[in-house]
């Protein structure tokens, strides 16, 4: 890129990582892309842009964290939700493919407390707005490993069900991706990303993203 030139310039295909603060996306963009040099946030709330890897003419996306952060204002928490979606709204012919990143070890018990009070989990608004806007998106239900492994199915099940996926959630395995990025267990997203790209035809971008662990 000459300088000065902005990274979206040219851009005519996007992946956007979306997800509540410290779920792992930008984690897992670095393990993905292997670029080392993503910025991976030790406080939430500090980022409040959308933040670029590019490739020929391929953009990777990490999105700002969403929802309840500690010690952040609710004003600026509503101005991440409000940041997120207008640029989802703008670059939406751009956008290829949208991965919501969840915890999966809290994920249940965050929607039981939100229904608690009546209201719905941004988490699960997103969601179905990235599905209103047309906009394929692959849910990564990350630290599995956290999760009993007697109650491994049925959490996931239940995943799939908040999000309008009729369990059992195996059924979705286009849809939903359990990995653990701490133990570089990602190797399901990471199929599913490359299988996006392959359906449009785009398998030369392979060549800069490294290959399943």
């Amino acid at each position: 890129m000459k300088k000065g030139k902005s990274l979206e310039d040219g851009a005519k295909l996007e992946i956007i990582f979306v997800g509540r603060s410290n779920v792992g996306k930008s984690s897992f963009i670095r393990d993905f892309t292997g670029k080392k040099k993503v910025r991976v946030g030790k406080r939430p709330g500090v980022t409040l842009i959308p933040h670029h890897i590019r490739y020929s003419d391929m953009l990777i996306t990490d999105m700002p964290g969403f929802g309840f952060m500690s010690g952040v204002h609710d004003s600026k928490q509503n101005i991440v939700k409000d940041t997120i979606i207008e640029y989802i709204e703008d670059n939406s012919d751009r956008i290829n493919m949208a991965v919501m990143i969840v915890d999966g070890a809290t994920f249940l018990d965050l929607v039981e407390r939100w229904n608690a009070r009546n209201e719905i989990p941004i988490d699960i608004e997103m969601f179905d707005f990235l599905r209103e806007m047309g906009i394929d998106t692959v849910v990564a239900v990350n630290k599995i490993d956290k999760i009993n492994p007697d109650e491994l199915e049925m959490t996931l099940d239940g995943i799939a069900d908040c999000l309008g996926m009729m369990p059992p959630w195996r059924q979705w395995l286009d849809t939903i991706a359990p990995i653990t990025v701490k133990k570089g267990d990602t190797k399901a997203l990471r199929g599913l990303i490359r299988k996006r790209l392959h359906d449009a035809k785009r398998d030369d971008l392979f060549k800069y993203i490294p290959n399943s662990k």
